[in-house]
């Protein structure tokens, strides 16, 4: 879809990559960037795993890339003054997370924020012109999912949904590199926030986010659900702001 939007327009789509996070995480000879993984440790207390995820596998590709473009690769000097201006796409939503840049050849612009523009406005103009379903950018099996992103994972494509369960499965024990250097997890580790397998866990449980989407509609109600998204774009990881509720367990009374 992006392609025949912004190839008529003259914008040019550039893809970076820096490799692919679940055969890392599964490779005991690959250098792994931690995921936020749910974990459950033998005493019973939940804990979480650092996210390292977006600067490695997001946020650093795009600092590499940048760097090309400018013609200055690492580990050359970047000229003073010379730097791009790269647009992020934060609405008001979540205008928390609207950051400058952490080096000086990148200068953030949050041209939502200019605007004064919600998610629920973005999605009205989406619709305008007819890219209603545009999806929310993610991890397929990123652990700050909600359940309704969950649902719609095992509904819609029952292949992803088989790939995240034996995802799920293959990372009880934390990464593959941790546990052949001797550091083993001491605990289980799961992608769902409540540390039970993903095809056992209560996704079915309809949240407090989607009982309020009955009377403000789905497009707010999707902010409410922990305070944040179930999006994670490089420069706003729902992580950052990450909160649990009983009500996300399945659990509220």
């Amino acid at each position: 879809m992006e392609e025949e939007v912004a190839k008529p327009a003259g914008i040019p789509i550039l893809r970076v990559s820096s490799g692919n996070i679940r055969s890392d995480a599964l490779n005991p000879n690959h250098r792994f960037a931690s995921m936020p993984l749910h974990i459950l440790n033998k005493d019973g207390r939940p804990g979480m795993t650092r996210r390292q995820c977006t600067g490695e596998y997001k946020i650093k590709p795009i600092k590499q890339k940048v760097r090309e473009l400018l013609g200055h690769p690492y580990p050359s000097r970047i000229p003073k003054g010379v730097f791009v201006e790269q647009w992020v796409g934060i609405s008001t939503d979540e205008f928390h997370r609207a950051k400058d840049a952490d080096v000086k050849y990148m200068r953030n612009r949050h041209p939502l924020l200019d605007m004064s523009w919600s998610r629920a406005d973005c999605i009205r103009y989406l619709t305008s012109l007819g890219l209603a379903d545009t999806p929310k950018s993610s991890c397929l099996g990123c652990p700050f999912h909600g359940n309704a992103q969950w649902r719609h994972i095992r509904d819609t494509s029952p292949s992803e949904w088989a790939d995240v369960v034996e995802f799920d499965a293959a990372i009880r024990q934390g990464n593959a590199r941790a546990n052949a250097s001797g550091n083993r997890l001491l605990g289980e580790a799961f992608l769902h926030r409540s540390r039970v397998p993903l095809d056992q866990a209560p996704i079915d449980h309809v949240t407090a986010a989607e009982r309020a989407a009955l009377h403000i509609g789905a497009d707010e109600a999707d902010v409410l659900e922990n305070g944040v998204e179930d999006g994670c774009s490089p420069w706003a990881c729902r992580g950052d702001a990450d909160a649990l509720t009983r009500d996300d367990f399945g659990l509220a009374t």
